[in-house]
């Protein structure tokens, strides 16, 4: 009964938080995420480099923030969107700091760094962009709430529907829990939520909202089953522990970290 309260106690103030923040200004969401970036970046750390002794290189989480502010401040119109160029720069000297480290250099080290920063910072900054796309006097922040809704209501009856009447694993070898039949419960009711969307916010038709909603469906589900495979080769259980009874940074939006950067690039697209 404690962690049924701790859980749902946990997830009123994440929504809060995070729907507050769009909902607020972009740069309210910017500074949320900033934390969150952070945060999952530290996750990923843990999660990647148990057994190398450079863990908590200072120049990882600089590099790591610094891509999140470009791409996130271009997002919202703080700075211009070529500064984003800077990021190549980034990576050449993660490369370069890491040859001529003095205490054994690993290529291991830099691509894990590297794949942190694809991972984490750059859907986290994307996600700042989807506040200026469709019309101008719609809602800015319709679209990038819808995102978090048909999300999360994928992954509430996904686990609801294979709760109920799963038989048939997804992919046990990486997550023995999911199963077909929820996939496609998720995926319905996930449909419908994005036909409701649809009224609501005419940034986008009704035929692409339920294009929009595969998407988002199938590449966050895939983001899903990355995060379990890389907590399983870490033998974790949770990414972190910052949310209480729901785990890590990394746990609660696995999804759309893979989902963001299939939005931002259908979008620009239609």
């Amino acid at each position: 009964m404690k962690d049924i309260y701790t859980r749902t106690l946990t997830g009123i103030v994440f929504l809060i938080v995070v729907l507050g923040s769009i909902i607020l200004d972009p740069l309210a969401f910017f500074i949320v995420f900033s934390f969150f970036t952070f945060v999952g970046l530290r996750e990923f750390n843990g999660l990647s480099r148990k057994d190398q002794k450079n863990e908590n290189n200072l120049e990882y989480y600089i590099f790591g923030m610094l891509i999140y502010i470009l791409i996130g401040l271009s997002g919202i119109g703080y700075i211009d969107v070529r500064n984003t160029a800077f990021i190549f720069v980034i990576f050449f000297l993660q490369i370069a700091l890491e040859i001529f480290r003095k205490d054994n250099p690993d290529w291991k080290n830099i691509s894990t760094s590297l794949t942190s920063y694809i991972y984490i910072a750059v859907p986290f900054g994307l996600m700042n962009s989807l506040f200026y796309t469709g019309a101008i006097n719609e809602p800015r922040y319709g679209i990038l709430i819808g995102l978090f809704v048909i999300i999360w209501t994928s992954d509430v009856f996904a686990y609801l529907v294979g709760s109920m009447i799963g038989k048939h694993r997804l992919l046990e070898r990486i997550s023995p829990k999911k199963s077909w039949e929820g996939s496609f419960g998720g995926l319905i009711m996930a449909l419908l939520a994005g036909y409701i969307l649809s009224i609501y916010v005419t940034q986008l038709s009704v035929l692409e909202w339920m294009v929009l909603t595969l998407i988002i469906v199938i590449s966050g589900t895939i983001g899903d089953l990355v995060e379990s495979l890389l907590k399983r080769n870490a033998g974790a259980k949770d990414s972190g522990t910052i949310f209480p009874g729901h785990g890590g940074v990394l746990d609660r939006f696995d999804s759309i970290i893979f989902a963001t950067p299939m939005v931002f690039v259908y979008l620009n697209l239609i």
